[in-house]
C-alpha cells in the first residue's frame, strides 16, 4: 500500500494494525473506502491531499460504540491522538498535524460540527458516502448486530405507532439518519453520489417491506 504523502505507507500500515479485530463496520476496509472517496471528491474540488488523505486514514483512530454515551467525543479523542501521533511518530509539522486534526475533529456526524476547511468538508462527505448505498445497508445491520439491536421491531417495523429508536432496531437507522444524509453533503460531487446511493437504499427498504409484509 503506497500513498503519495509523507510517511503514507507507514501511516497506512499503522492504521491497519490499529483497526484489526474491531467493529467490522469501522474496520480497515471502511478506512480504505473513505480514503478512496476522499481522494475522488478532493481532486474534484482542489483539496490539499497532504491534509485530506492522512485525515481520512486516521478519522476513526478512536472508536466509541454507537450506543455509548460518549459517542460524540470519538472525533475529539481521535483528533487529539492523531495530532500527537503525526508529530511524534511520523515527523509531521505542528501546522500540518493541527490541520489534519481539525479535519478529523469536524468530520463526525455525531459531533454535529460544521466544517471550517475544505478538507473537513470533503472528509465529511467521504465518510457519509460510506453510510449509503449497498455498503451502507450492510454496515447499518452490522453495526446494529454489534450493539445488540434487533433487525427491526417485529410488531411495528415502520414505527407507525412508536418512536423511532435506532439503538434498539437496525432498520430504524435508515429513517433516523441514512435517508437524511444526502441533504447534508457539502460538495457537488458528494451530493450527486449521495443521491444515487440513497435511491438504492430506498429501493432496498421497499424490497424489505415487501418481504416483511407480503401482500
Amino acid at each position: 500500500m503506497t500513498f503519495s504523502l509523507p510517511q503514507g505507507e507507514a501511516l497506512g500500515e499503522y492504521v491497519r494494525e490499529r483497526t484489526a479485530g474491531g467493529d467490522p463496520s469501522h474496520d480497515f476496509s471502511h478506512v480504505l473506502r473513505v480514503l478512496a472517496n476522499a481522494q475522488r471528491l478532493g481532486e474534484a474540488v482542489g483539496a490539499r491531499m497532504e491534509i485530506l488523505l492522512p485525515a481520512a486514514l486516521l478519522h476513526d483512530l478512536i472508536q466509541v460504540p454507537k450506543n455509548h454515551p460518549d459517542r460524540a467525543q470519538a472525533s475529539v479523542r481521535a483528533a487529539d491522538e492523531a495530532r500527537t501521533l503525526l508529530r511524534e511518530r511520523f515527523a509531521y509539522s505542528a501546522k500540518a498535524a493541527d490541520e489534519i486534526a481539525t479535519a478529523i475533529l469536524e468530520h463526525s456526524f455525531s459531533s454535529g460540527r460544521a466544517p471550517s476547511t475544505l478538507e473537513s468538508a470533503v472528509l465529511q462527505d467521504a465518510d457519509r458516502l460510506d453510510a449509503l448505498g449497498a455498503i451502507g445497508a450492510v454496515r447499518a445491520f452490522s453495526c446494529g448486530t454489534v450493539m445488540g439491536s434487533a433487525l427491526y421491531a417485529s410488531d411495528d417495523p415502520w414505527a407507525r405507532d412508536r418512536d423511532l429508536d435506532d439503538k434498539r432496531f437496525a432498520l430504524d437507522h435508515f429513517f433516523v439518519k441514512l435517508f437524511k444524509l444526502a441533504e447534508k453533503m457539502n460538495t457537488e460531487a458528494g451530493k450527486r453520489e449521495a443521491a444515487r446511493r440513497t435511491e438504492f437504499l430506498r429501493g432496498f427498504v421497499e424490497q424489505l417491506r415487501s418481504e416483511i409484509e407480503p401482500r
